[in-house]
């Protein structure tokens, strides 16, 4: 591939905000970030004072652009994968719902053959780097917008065949449910992010998990326990949850949806300066109902999945009386963290990239503007919006023109 260079913009870095230097891409990579102007032999994009970050990373999203990752074929995926790249995700892990086995064996089947088409077409939406096992392994009274049907604990007989697959990179489960501590040991073993959600769990019941390989929870103070909901499962002395057992546990990692629906700014700000930007991750938890009007759909398969509405906001359940996940993309969540919550934009920018990289285990060739990792890269206005995307130094997305190079 062609050497270029990126230059004449504010380049966003894990930690600062870096001007007046140049980054030099080639054969898809980073190859050099210099502090002057590189031979003027070589093509040019002049950012024009726009803002170079690093391509968002998101490990928590059920679908998009009508498409939910459950419909398990092969066009949902990438329609999904690709509604969320125009929204500068250039990494996504597909996130399992409740569901049966079946379900969920063609929805890791699909994503299978979806990840070798890109392997042969970069054009092909945001890259996806392994499956978040999400449901069906969560507390019956934690379920949220999900279907109960398809909630159980977890039986080895059925992960470890998941677990097989080589395609689980994140494996989340509520960790009272009986062989929770066993599916954690496994799944730590096949070198997944070991996750805890939609769960009850108590201080005692998080240590245990800890031990057994848990090192993440999901969506920070939805579907999560609470010294409250506790008392009402043991009674007094009342007992510290989850939230108390992450910000106590320098190990451990979260992430929020900054919609601006589900979490106020006060809350937003709080995991923020509690918790950090190196232990903080931005997610979507988008539904199929990203980019499209406002109105009733499935969270789920198509067919059998609960029903949500969309008032083009956020999701709601069908009585419209809780929260049913987001309709926003990982620009949206950055944007709002910086214009309405207020933290540094390169905080932001890392809590949507090189930290959920890091969490992952995949920030040794994405995640940041660095020497040698892919030159997944976006650009945004002056007002934060996503003007352009290249995966692999390529461009595959391009607003002002309203061009997509699939």
């Amino acid at each position: 591939m062609q050497q270029f260079v990126f230059g004449g913009g504010h380049i966003v870095l894990p930690d600062r905000v870096a001007e007046d230097i140049s980054i030099v891409i080639g054969d898809g990579r980073i190859e050099a970030i210099l502090p002057h102007p590189p031979s003027p032999a070589l093509p040019r994009v002049d950012l024009e004072g726009r803002w170079l970050v690093p391509g968002f990373v998101d490990l928590h999203v059920h679908g998009g652009g009508g498409a939910d990752f459950m419909d398990g074929d092969v066009e949902a995926v990438l329609t999904a994968c690709h509604a969320h790249l125009r929204h500068g995700t250039t990494t996504i892990f597909p996130t399992t719902t409740t569901g049966s086995p079946h379900r969920i064996t063609a929805m890791l089947d699909a994503c299978r053959k979806a990840i070798e088409q890109q392997q042969q077409n970069v054009l092909l939406g945001a890259r996806m780097e392994g499956i978040h096992l999400y449901g069906p392994y969560f507390a019956p009274d934690k379920v949220g917008c999900h279907s109960t049907e398809g909630c159980r604990p977890p039986e080895a007989k059925e992960y470890l065949a998941y677990l097989a697959s080589g395609m689980v990179k994140i494996a989340t489960c509520a960790a009272e449910l009986p062989g929770a501590t066993e599916f954690y040991r496994q799944a730590a073993q096949a070198g997944c992010l070991v996750t805890c959600g939609h769960s009850n769990a108590s201080w005692s019941e998080m240590e245990l998990a800890y031990r057994a390989g848990l090192r993440h929870v999901d969506h920070f103070w939805c579907a999560m326990s609470s010294v409250a909901s506790l008392r009402q499962r043991f009674g007094t002395p009342m007992q510290a949850s989850m939230a108390e057992f992450v910000l106590a546990t320098a190990e451990m990692s979260t992430e929020v949806i900054a919609d601006g629906c589900h979490l106020a700014p006060e809350l937003l700000r709080f995991a923020y300066q509690l918790i950090g930007p190196q232990r903080l991750c931005l997610v979507t938890d988008c539904n199929r109902a990203l980019d499209q009007p406002p109105g009733q759909y499935r969270f789920g398969h198509f067919e059998d999945g609960t029903l949500l509405y969309s008032d083009g906001q956020v999701g709601w359940t069908s009585d419209r009386k809780s929260l049913a996940s987001s309709v926003r993309g990982l620009d949206w969540m950055v944007r709002h963290m910086v214009s309405v919550v207020g933290i540094p934009l390169h905080d932001a920018v890392r809590m949507a990239s090189l930290t959920p990289a890091q969490r992952s285990g995949i920030d040794h060739h994405v995640g940041s503007i660095s020497i040698g990792k892919r030159a997944d890269l976006v650009v945004l206005n002056k007002e934060l919006q996503v003007e352009q995307v290249f995966l692999g130094g390529q461009l595959v997305f391009d607003s002002l023109q309203d061009r997509d190079y699939a």
